[in-house]
C-alpha cells in the first residue's frame, strides 16, 4: 500500500510510519512539525525509498488537496492532534483548531481526491482515536465500541467531535472510513511530558517524581509498537464503517505505574537511595477521570489482534530506550512548556 499518515513525526505516528515501512509499505509521512513533533523519531527509515516527508498543517486545506494529489494514496491513516490534556485545559483553541477542523479539512480533502480517482475499492480512511472520548469509569466495566461518549476534558471533547463527524462522512457521503480508540500509550520516542517519560527523566535528574492527587487513577497500558501493528492491520482487514476498541490488556494504577518504574531503574541505574523516595504528591487535574478500561474483544474475534508485550516488559524496554538514547531526549527538555507544571489554570 501507500499510505498516508498524518502526524508521522509525533510518537504514535512515528511508530506507524517505522513499522509500515518494514513491512514494505510505501509511506508519506505529513506532520506540520509542532512541538510534540520530532524528525529523529523516523530517521531509521529517512533515507528508504519507500519513504517521504511533507511538512504541512491539516488545517491548510489547500496544501491537502495539493499532497493528496501528488502522492495519490491508497489509504488514510490521520494520527495528527493536539493531544496533552494538560495542555488543553490551559489553551483549548490549538486543541479545536487542530483536532476538529483538521480532521475536517483531512475527510474533504480525502473525499475530494477518493471521488476525483473514481472512488477506489481499497481507499481507508482510518481514524487513529482515544478511549478518553468515553469517559470515567468506576471501579468495574470496561469501554466497548457501544460505549456512550461521555468526554470531561478539552482533549477528549475534541477527539470526540473528530470522532463524530467521521463517522458522518462515512454516513452522509459514503466514504470509506474505519475507526480505532486506544487505551494509554508508551514506549521509545515518547515525547517528555507524558507521565511514563515524566517519571523517568525526573528520577534520573533526582527531580521530584510528581503524580497527581492519590495516584489511584487507573489506566490500561499499550505498548506503543503494539498499538502500531493493531493500526496496521485495521486499515487493512477492518470493515468499513466499524471501530475497533484497541487495548493493552493492562490495567495499572498510576501509583503502582511509577513505583514499578522507580524499581527498574534502581536495577538498570542504582543510586544510594530508591527512585521511590522521590515521589511526590501534587494537586490532582481539575476533572481527571478516575479509570480507563478497554474490552479489546471485537479486534480480537473480528480481526485476531491481542497486544504481545506485558506491561512489565514494555516498561523495561522504555527505561532501557531512555537510558540509551539520551542525545535524543535531552535536546526536546528545552522545548516550550516541558518541565513545567500544565493544566492548572482551571
Amino acid at each position: 500500500m501507500k499510505i498516508l499518515v498524518t502526524g508521522g513525526a509525533g510518537f504514535i505516528g512515528s511508530a506507524v510510519v517505522r513499522l509500515a515501512v518494514a513491512r514494505g509499505h510505501e509511506v508519506v509521512n505529513l506532520d506540520a512539525l509542532t512541538y510534540a513533533a520530532c524528525l529523529e523519531n523516523v530517521a531509521d527509515v529517512s533515507s528508504s525509498n519507500l519513504y517521504s516527508f511533507e511538512q504541512a498543517d491539516i488545517r491548510n486545506r489547500a496544501r491537502l488537496d495539493e499532497i493528496f494529489e501528488l502522492h495519490r494514496p491508497d489509504v488514510v491513516m490521520h494520527l495528527a492532534a493536539e493531544s496533552h490534556v494538560d495542555r488543553s485545559i490551559d489553551g483549548p483553541g490549538d486543541f479545536i483548531l487542530t483536532n476538529i477542523n483538521g480532521t475536517y479539512n483531512m475527510l474533504e480533502a480525502a473525499r475530494a481526491f477518493w471521488l476525483s480517482a473514481g472512488k477506489p475499492a481499497g481507499f481507508r480512511f482510518h481514524h487513529i482515536s482515544t478511549d478518553e472520548v468515553f469517559g470515567s469509569l468506576g471501579a468495574e466495566g470496561q469501554f466497548t465500541e457501544d460505549t456512550s461518549y461521555d468526554p470531561r476534558s478539552p482533549y477528549s471533547a475534541s477527539k470526540a467531535a473528530s470522532d463524530h463527524l467521521v463517522r458522518a462522512w462515512h454516513e452522509t457521503y459514503g466514504l470509506p472510513v474505519v475507526l480505532t480508540n486506544c487505551s494509554n500509550n508508551y514506549g521509545p520516542f515518547h515525547f517528555p511530558e507524558k507521565l511514563v517519560p515524566v517519571v523517568i527523566l525526573n528520577a534520573l535528574a533526582g527531580k521530584p517524581i510528581p503524580v497527581y492527587g492519590g495516584g489511584e487513577n487507573v489506566r490500561d497500558w499499550l505498548y506503543v509498537e503494539d498499538h502500531a501493528d493493531a493500526l496496521l492491520l485495521v486499515v487493512e482487514k477492518g470493515a468499513l464503517g466499524r471501530s475497533y476498541n484497541i487495548g493493552g490488556e493492562n490495567e495499572r494504577r498510576n501509583i503502582d505505574l511509577v513505583k514499578t518504574i522507580c524499581a527498574i531503574l534502581d536495577k538498570k541505574r542504582p543510586k544510594s537511595a530508591p527512585y521511590a523516595e522521590q515521589i511526590t504528591y501534587v494537586t490532582d487535574r481539575p476533572g481527571h477521570d478516575a479509570r480507563y478500561a478497554i474490552d479489546p474483544s471485537r479486534i480480537r474475534d473480528e480481526l485476531g489482534w491481542r497486544p504481545s508485550v506485558t506491561v512489565e516488559e514494555g516498561l523495561e524496554k522504555t527505561v532501557q530506550w531512555y537510558l540509551d538514547n539520551e542525545a535524543w531526549w535531552k535536546p526536546l527538555q528545552a522545548r516550550a512548556g516541558v518541565g513545567v507544571r500544565l493544566g492548572v489554570k482551571a
